[in-house]
């Protein structure tokens, strides 16, 4: 164990980084409260999304970094802000007359517009437990309703009363006059109508933990700050809830850097240690432009779940989290292949290389073997080129392949196969675009269908390559049942009719044959799809069929 541990402090994985950071609190003492507190927040006015999932599966990263290096207990609280007012009817639910009676209300009074729960926050609420318990996630759920009218901030908002003026000097600065003179960080909650009132304080009473505050119609009323009668604005919510609970570590969007700013101010001023932050950068789509809910750019959950199992999702979160990506379809081959490519690793790495590889971070202590037999990206062209339509028919050249595998025996290669026809269906098959070989590419692909009609032919391709190369090997095991000597005998292909970057003999196979200006290595496809079934595709090429059937 101490040598897990000596290595985790050492490990320059991020999730280490991080969680040496939130350690750091703690030399001198362990947390009062008995554990570190780890958080994220939701907004229910909307259903839980890929922001969300990414929010939660890198706080657990670091949590988990935190467990190997220190015994002090742990918890993730998933804190849903319920009690905010409802500003605006979301566009993608029913009732859009009905919902519009409901304005300003706090979420959690508000009617569901889908009839399964009390109220519109309680079903998102619901959404977002059951998406995270769909994930496995370890966490403990906290409604902000709940935790205001139950007291559990009635001492961190008594505190808040005390020290009203700093928490104003803090935000004033930030807003326009316009907003400065109605501002409050206390929002009432009307005992006449029930809204979530923005409107200024008349007066903050410190020593009472009460304000006074005018109704819309005119009317002065007095309310306690405690029991859930007001709700505070964001920003200041946000450095009550820290202060209050003793969150120790929270993560947040570049688009909240001022939000931080302030509520690191304000959770000071309340007399709390705010806590430990980091600021990932956020998503783009394929042109670089930000992702957009209302735009409906990128790419969302549901649609990267539909082609591609969760784990591959987890480790594209994982990657470098301050650095921005790009959040599109093309880039999920590559995630799952990635995935897998470090999974196949793990084994065999030693301590420090484990604790670097993305899926100890993603799995823990138990990570999987990986029964992916065949690349993703592979599976995608196989699909291509045999126009799968489901996964059966994928199965067939796979068991080709390795004779010994079986849905049953190998699942995660069961469901990839599945994925891959939906992803080629929906993506792949629509934007092929196959061309005419060149004359040098149509002399180069004649030879290549010939070699592979004769292993004494394709044994002389490879010599001669060899020869002109300077190089000698040893082909008296070549075999057409090795996707080694299958690249090999398309790498000397290639060479042998000139093509001095053989990226371009490459790139000519896959869209002359596949459609595409990418793909698998070529030998590992022909392995997969059959010598005989790829001299007919390669002839298929060569006559022109694929170019006429794709127009």
């Amino acid at each position: 164990m101490s040598d897990l541990r000596d290595a985790a402090m050492s490990s320059k994985a991020w999730p280490f980084e991080e969680a040496r950071r939130v350690l750091k609190r703690y030399e001198k003492q362990p947390p009062k409260k008995g554990y570190v507190l780890f958080q994220t927040g939701y907004g229910p006015s909307g259903l839980p999304h890929i922001g969300t999932f990414g929010e939660v599966a890198r706080t657990t990263m670091v949590r988990r970094a935190f467990e190997m290096i220190s015994d002090i207990p742990t918890k993730l609280l998933c804190f849903s802000d319920d009690m905010d007012g409802f500003r605006k009817v979301p566009g993608n639910v029913p009732m859009q007359e009905e919902l519009k009676e409901d304005l300003n209300l706090p979420l959690t009074q508000v009617r569901d517009p889908f009839g399964t729960h009390e109220g519109f926050a309680q079903h998102n609420n619901a959404r977002l437990c059951d998406f995270l318990d769909s994930f496995g996630f370890d966490y403990e759920f906290a409604s902000s309703t709940e935790y205001y009218k139950s007291g559990r901030f009635d001492e961190a908002l008594i505190k808040a009363c005390e020290v009203y003026d700093k928490i104003m000097a803090i935000m004033l600065p930030t807003l326009g006059p316009e907003r400065q003179a109605t501002y409050s960080p206390f929002l009432p909650i009307s005992p006449k109508t029930g809204h979530v009132l923005q409107v200024p304080m008349v007066e903050v009473n410190a020593d009472k933990g009460t304000v006074v505050y005018d109704e819309p119609d005119g009317e002065r009323v007095e309310i306690p700050v405690t029991g859930g009668n007001v709700k505070m604005q964001w920003k200041p919510d946000w450095a009550m809830r820290w202060a209050a609970l003793g969150v120790d570590y929270e993560m947040s969007g570049k688009d909240l850097i001022d939000s931080v700013t302030q509520a690191t101010k304000i959770c000071r001023a309340l007399g709390a240690v705010p806590p430990v932050t980091l600021t990932y950068e956020l998503f783009n789509d394929e042109l670089g432009q930000k992702i957009s809910k209302s735009k409906g750019n990128g790419l969302s959950m549901e649609e990267w779940l539909t082609y591609a199992a969760p784990e591959s999702l987890s480790y594209f979160m994982y990657q470098k989290p301050k650095t921005a990506k790009r959040l599109y379809f093309d880039v999920i081959p590559k995630a799952v292949d990635e995935y897998h490519q470090q999974l196949r690793a793990y084994p065999d790495q030693d301590l420090k290389g484990k604790l670097a590889n993305p899926v100890r971070h993603i799995h823990g202590a138990d990570v999987p073997e990986s029964d992916m037999l065949v690349p993703f990206a592979m599976l995608l062209n196989l699909a291509s080129v045999s126009a799968a339509e489901d996964k059966a028919q994928m199965w067939g050249f796979i068991q080709r392949y390795a004779p010994d595998a079986t849905p049953e025996s190998n699942p995660g290669m069961d469901a990839a196969a599945e994925f891959a026809v939906r992803y080629y269906n929906d993506f792949v098959k629509p934007a092929r675009v196959f061309r005419a070989p060149t004359e040098q590419e149509q002399s180069a692909l004649a030879d290549l269908a010939a070699a592979l009609k004769d292993v004494d032919v394709a044994k002389a391709m490879i010599a001669k390559k060899n020869e002109a190369m300077g190089q000698d090997a040893d082909l008296s095991d070549f075999s057409f049942d090795s996707a080694e000597d299958l690249q090999s005998l398309v790498f000397a292909v290639g060479k042998n009719h000139g093509f001095e970057n053989l990226r371009e003999w490459f790139k000519a196979l896959y869209e002359v044959l596949l459609g595409a200006s990418q793909g698998p290595r070529f030998g590992g496809f022909i392995a997969l799809y059959g010598v005989e079934d790829s001299i007919k595709l390669i002839e298929d090429g060569l006559a022109g069929k694929l170019a006429n059937s794709a127009e």
